[in-house]
């Protein structure tokens, strides 16, 4: 089959053919009287093997390599191809972002596309004063885009830079949130926690509606700041959780002041009183979990946490016993004043 058959045959264009031979990838078989090349069916079948190879990603060096040597193993150099493809798409993921932000936010000229580049840019810096800078004092004095925000809180893990992060975010009020909802729903629970801790900052029914929501994910990480600024919102179906919070000593602290704003209401007073009761005499034997209900019953308004500490005073441990005097006498003075 001469070289024009073949290429429209295997849809490999004749220069192409013509290369491989030159390579001494794909030489064909034989000659006609006239001198032109003329490939037998081995040929074309090697012709369609170097093909198939080339999808893959491999070059023509290492197809010729892997055609030609025996003991040249396919598993190397697959997770090579793999590795490569990986860093490819990586870059290419960078690109998509870096272009939604620029059309996100809708620049009037070149000069804003190249201000928005400049803020990717310094967003992504492995520098955090420099990340910093960018937020706090972005160029040409104009405010960061609310799109690369909430994508730079959801990425940032340099404390000090995440709050900075949410701050600016906080500004641009509601917002924002468009952008963190998705990270709520991320497969990576330390998104999640940082969208929640961003979302935490920003006020207004939708918000709390997010971090009611977040109540119910699975990581004490999310679920705990959730509870904490729900909580603060008057959000009641936060108390389970930041009771849980108490008894693993998790913020207990926040979660117990949290727990006494809460019960207010008296009718979560009632709730909340009776579970952290109920707790104390299921953890008899953990003096550490008692002391810490203990200091949440101090946080509830009224008398009602002194009729669980004044038989305390008189406890087997005498770390729950000095305790609960100490803050049963606290409790008295607190209601007689």
């Amino acid at each position: 089959m001469l070289i024009g058959e073949v290429a429209r045959r295997s849809g490999v264009s004749t220069r192409m053919l013509r290369h491989y031979d030159a390579l001494g990838l794909v030489r064909p078989t034989g000659r006609t009287v006239g001198g032109y090349r003329e490939y037998a069916d081995a040929d074309i079948r090697r012709i369609f093997h170097v093909e198939s190879l080339r999808t893959l990603g491999l070059s023509l060096r290492e197809v010729a390599r892997a055609l030609e040597d025996p003991a040249f193993a396919p598993q190397t150099l697959v997770a090579d191809l793999i590795r490569r493809t990986e860093e490819r798409l990586e870059r290419e993921r960078e690109l998509l972002e870096r272009l939604r932000a620029v059309e996100g936010a809708e620049p009037a000229g070149w000069r804003d596309v190249l201000r928005i580049v400049e803020l990717v840019r310094d967003l992504g810096s492995a520098d955090p004063p420099r990340r910093l800078q960018a937020v706090l004092n972005p160029a040409a004095n104009e405010p960061v885009p609310t799109d690369l925000l909430t994508a730079a809180v959801l990425a940032e893990s340099e404390p000090n830079m995440a709050g900075a992060l949410r701050w600016a975010l906080a500004r641009a009020g509601s917002d924002g949130l468009a952008g963190l909802a998705p990270g709520l729903r991320s497969s990576d629970a330390e998104v999640r926690r940082r969208a929640v801790l961003a979302v935490a900052e920003i006020p207004g029914d939708t918000a709390t509606r997010l971090l009611t929501a977040a109540l119910a994910d699975p990581d004490p990480a999310v679920r705990g700041p959730a509870a904490l600024a729900a909580g603060a919102r008057g959000v009641t179906a936060a108390e389970p959780a930041l009771i849980d919070m108490v008894v693993t000593g998790t913020n207990d602290v926040d979660a117990g002041e949290v727990l006494g704003a809460l019960s207010r209401d008296p009718a979560a007073a009632d709730r909340i009183l009776a579970a952290l009761t109920a707790l104390l005499t299921a953890h008899e034997a953990d003096a550490g979990v008692r002391l810490r209900l203990i200091q949440a019953l101090v946080e509830l308004p009224g008398t009602g946490a002194l009729a669980i500490l004044q038989p305390l005073r008189a406890d087997a441990d005498p770390s729950v016993a000095l305790v609960a005097t100490a803050f049963a006498d606290l409790v008295a003075a607190r209601v007689s004043g």
